[in-house]
């Protein structure tokens, strides 16, 4: 079998790409939703992997790898890889969890992170409330994450949060030391969300990055005794293409509230400095932004070696994406806690996907299906009039 063609259309923000081969077999990869502009990046490896044959799927990535870096760049490798696996899984008529080892889990925990309300204000009732609402959603989820400080409206809506600027755009990173007040409010707002779900949710709290290490630290002794499930991205992550591992060892060291990141990084070798001087007590790649989803795997082995837990990012990694966290989340070792779940937007993405559960989620879990491949596929008619102009050939 051999690669003849790589194409990527964008759906909605999703850009979502196709590999097609001699024997008629294709396979679908998506990338997040914030990455709308990252088509012509990933169709520059077109070049490097037509001809090959992608059920090696090693082979092929040796030839792409080098080529990606930190969030966003990683995202195009990622999408390829995970195409290659459902191309892989269907050739031999397999899910692409029995390739990657066989699944240790027939259900797979997801916590919260795309199901989402607005939210009624600022205020500690109003953050209350809206967990309130995500905690009655049909899904029945069993954790669920919320911004807070610099992840969050919190620096520009509570007057003197912090000292400093925020700073306007995307890419811009707002950060600085809090106030006395702005600390308060944040510890204020946490205690009401975690009163709203008792000891029925767990917490789990997105922060940064942006926060100093004296305020990393402040709040997150300050949380210990709401037994929050973990606090993220503190001091980096996100777009930051840095880890600064002995910064996170500082603060996970002198708490009892579990410290997470990992979002942003790319490849296993960019990990190694938080696994190997445990510098944080979970990590949380990205299967569309650490290189696809056997890096993935391999990642969270090398953690689980270490004591450390696996929590896998994907809020915008959209339904294909959604498909291959269940794939390989299936065989994560037993340091897997939960994936975070990510949603079809718009929500027309539900019509044209099909192979997915329904419901999806029932009692905060995901059925492992059997499906050869990933286990999705695009309804060609229903997704063409989705298709931007000058991609009418996606599916030729």
């Amino acid at each position: 079998m051999k690669i003849t063609d790589l194409k990527c259309t964008v759906l909605g923000s999703n850009p979502v790409i196709r590999i097609t081969t001699d024997e008629g077999i294709s396979g679908l990869g998506e990338v997040e939703a914030s990455k709308h502009y990252l088509k012509p990046h990933i169709m520059f490896y077109k070049d490097f992997i037509v001809g090959e044959d992608p059920t090696d799927v090693e082979r092929v990535m040796m030839r792409i790898r080098k080529g990606g870096s930190f969030k966003p760049w990683g995202s195009s490798v990622s999408a390829i890889e995970m195409a290659l696996w459902d191309i892989a899984g269907k050739a031999a008529g397999l899910p692409v969890y029995k390739l990657l080892g066989g699944k240790i889990r027939d259900k797979v925990r997801v916590y919260n992170g795309g199901v989402r309300y607005p939210m009624d204000g600022n205020s500690p009732d109003a953050y209350a409330a809206n967990m309130e609402r995500m905690k009655a959603s049909p899904e029945g989820f069993t954790i669920i994450k919320q911004g807070i400080a610099f992840h969050s409206g919190m620096p520009s809506a509570f007057p003197d949060y912090f000292y400093g600027e925020v700073q306007p755009g995307r890419f811009a990173r707002t950060s600085g030391v809090l106030t006395e007040r702005g600390l308060k409010y944040t510890v204020d707002c946490v205690q009401a969300m975690k009163d709203a779900l008792g000891d029925e949710v767990g917490l789990a709290l997105d922060c940064g990055p942006g926060l100093t290490v004296p305020d990393a630290l402040k709040l997150a002794k300050a949380v210990e005794p709401l037994n929050v499930m973990w606090l993220e991205d503190m001091i980096t992550g996100d777009y930051v293409p840095y880890v600064l591992a002995d910064l996170y060892r500082d603060v996970t060291q002198s708490t009892s509230t579990p410290i997470h990141t990992g979002e942003q990084i790319y490849l296993r070798q960019n990990f190694k400095d938080l696994i190997e001087k445990r510098a944080v007590d979970v990590i949380g790649p990205d299967p569309c932004d650490i290189g696809g989803i056997a890096e993935l795997k391999w990642v969270a082995e090398y953690a689980d070696l270490h004591g450390i837990l696996m929590a896998p990012h994907g809020v915008l990694d959209g339904l294909i994406g959604l498909a291959a966290l269940v794939q390989v989340s299936a065989t994560l070792p037993q340091n897997y806690i939960a994936f975070e779940y990510p949603v079809g937007n718009p929500k027309w993405w539900y019509d044209i996907v099909e192979g997915l559960p329904d419901p999806i989620v029932e009692d905060g879990f995901i059925t492992v299906w059997d499906t050869p491949g990933m286990g999705v596929e695009l309804n060609e008619e229903a997704t063409r009039q989705y298709l931007p102009e000058g991609d009418e050939d996606f599916f030729d």
